[in-house]
């Protein structure tokens, strides 16, 4: 999965490095299952807002 640079950057910024690999994964499996090949920032923080907790 390509992540942009801004992406990646947000994602280290916003998740803790012990459970980035897990966020990682997941953000990616949204990605996949929307038929997308890479993460941009909007995607970013679209897949971040649905795992928030409500």
């Amino acid at each position: 999965m390509d992540w942009q640079p801004e992406a990646l950057a947000a994602l280290k910024k916003d998740v803790p490095f012990f459970v980035r690999p897990a966020v990682r994964k997941r953000v990616e499996a949204m990605a996949d299952s929307d038929g997308r090949s890479d993460i941009d920032l909007d995607f970013y923080k679209t897949a971040k807002q649905a795992m928030a907790p409500s």
